[in-house]
């Protein structure tokens, strides 16, 4: 039978709920001597042991926060090395253009000097060629000269009246116009 909190039976006879000033005390003075012996024993180094974690995290952070400064210095140096060596790269290349670009110029000029040489050593061979063609055709002029003279003649000339018909004849043909062709 459980009565309100003012006249109830049961209030009175749990010694619990009962205000006993012996108890009280010897209850507060426990809970400082065991306050006393946590603070010192226990909480000290439980504290000095937060702090402890807290310093080598605190530091862990400053660690991270340099290493961190250090990759973004490496990356950017990385980056101007990348610059600078397509910049390096970019430069060989256009040397090397250049380079090619000149070889072949002096390739070709070369080629063009050995062709003009060559051109020139054929038409110097065939100006000689030329030239001993037209003294063979007056050769072969002057003996047919010398050979229709002695048919109308029929007589034999001498060696000074060959040579004269030879050159008379030779000086009346027109060799220009062969010489006139050629060039």
């Amino acid at each position: 039978m459980l009565h309100g909190l003012t006249g109830s039976p049961l209030l009175g006879s749990n010694p619990l709920i009962q205000v006993n000033p012996g108890l009280m005390i010897w209850t507060i003075v426990c809970f400082l001597v065991v306050l006393f012996v946590l603070k010192r024993y226990a909480f000290g180094p439980v504290q000095q042991m937060i702090d402890t974690r807290r310093e080598k995290i605190q530091s862990a952070l400053d660690e991270a926060d340099r290493a961190r400064d250090e990759a973004r210095a490496l990356l950017e140096e990385h980056r101007q090395l990348i610059g600078q060596a397509k910049t390096e790269s970019e430069e060989i290349l256009a040397e090397a253009r250049r380079v090619g670009d000149a070889q072949r110029e002096r390739v070709r000029a070369e080629t063009e000097e050995d062709r003009q040489r060559r051109l020139e050593e054929t038409r110097r061979q065939i100006e000689q060629a030329t030239q001993q063609a037209l003294g063979q055709i007056r050769e072969e002029v002057g003996k047919l000269s010398l050979a229709a003279a002695e048919k109308i003649t029929r007589k034999s000339l001498t060696g000074s009246d060959q040579q004269r018909l030879i050159d008379e004849a030779l000086a009346e043909i027109d060799f220009s116009q062969l010489e006139g062709s050629r060039s």
